[in-house]
Formats: structure tokens, sequence, C-alpha cells
């Protein structure tokens, strides 16, 4: 087994910071804050892992900036009428695939659960999340998540970030 640097541990423990944060800020419905997790020109993708895989680019929401991020909050906030319930996410610890500069790339497995009032857990979504993350002076943003979701429905509507 290699040794591990300490510079390497402070990464792994930033980069799980910042997952913990990430699911924390939607499992409160903290919508407005979801968006600067991510840099200015940074990407949201949730795609399915059949068309990953194949190397489709067909994906359920695929959002280029954090303006775009800004308006899927608005429409979660302010349009988009369904009935309440709870999310919650559980993220594993991430696996540093590489390092090159300020650019970190990570891989983590995530499951969110739903729960609606009165009503009973259930999964809602599962997969894994495929990220880019740089160093910035406010501390690591996404500069791209993509989202594989490994379940082939998805029940209802995906209405909140996964």
């Amino acid at each position: 087994m290699r040794a591990v640097s300490l510079e390497r541990l402070q990464l792994q423990h930033e980069v799980d910071q910042l997952n913990a944060a990430y699911a924390s800020a939607l499992d409160e419905k903290r919508f407005d804050a979801w968006p600067e997790f991510f840099v200015e020109d940074g990407r949201y993708t949730l795609q399915a892992r059949e068309n990953f895989d194949r190397g489709l680019p067909l994906a359920l929401m695929d959002l280029e900036s954090r303006g775009m991020m800004k308006d899927r909050v608005y429409g979660i906030t302010q349009t988009i009428y369904h009935g309440p319930y709870y999310t919650r996410h559980v993220i594993s610890p991430a696996q540093i695939l590489g390092v090159e500069g300020d650019l970190v790339k990570v891989q983590a497995n995530y499951a969110v659960f739903r729960t609606k009032p009165a009503g009973v857990s259930e999964v809602y979504n599962v997969g894994r999340y495929i990220d880019e993350i740089v160093r910035t002076p406010e501390g690591l943003k996404f500069r791209s998540r993509l989202c594989v979701y490994d379940s082939e429905m998805i029940l209802n509507s995906l209405i909140y970030p996964v």
C-alpha cells in the first residue's frame, strides 16, 4: 500500500466537504445556494447510464452555466407546482481520479431518497457523480458535475437537482 501524502488527504477532505455541503443545501431546500457550488461557466448534466455508456449525448437535464442553473432555481421555487416532498442525499467518499494543476477529477456514488409528508421514504435516484472541480479564491467549485443515474425510470418527474 502506498503512503498517502498530507496534501492528498487534505484534498480528499475538501472534496468530501464540498459534497456534504452540496447535499445539505439541496436537502434543506436552499436552492438559491445550489448554483454557487459551480464556477460561472459551470455545467450540470443529468444523464441516464444507458446513454452515458453508449456515448450518446442525450441528457435529461443539461445546464451550461450558472445563469441556467439560476433559471432552474426560479422554476423550482416560483413556477413549478407539485406535491411537497423531502429529499435526503447520501454520497460516498469521493474517489480522486486525477489532479492536473488546479483541476481535480473525482467520482462518487450517490443515492437520493424522497419522502412525502405522511408517506414512506422511497429510493428516488441512484447513480454516480463524475466531477471536474477547480480551486477558486472562494474554495473548491464544480466546473462540471455529470450525474449518471442508474435508474431507468425516475419517479414522476425530476424537479430538484440531484
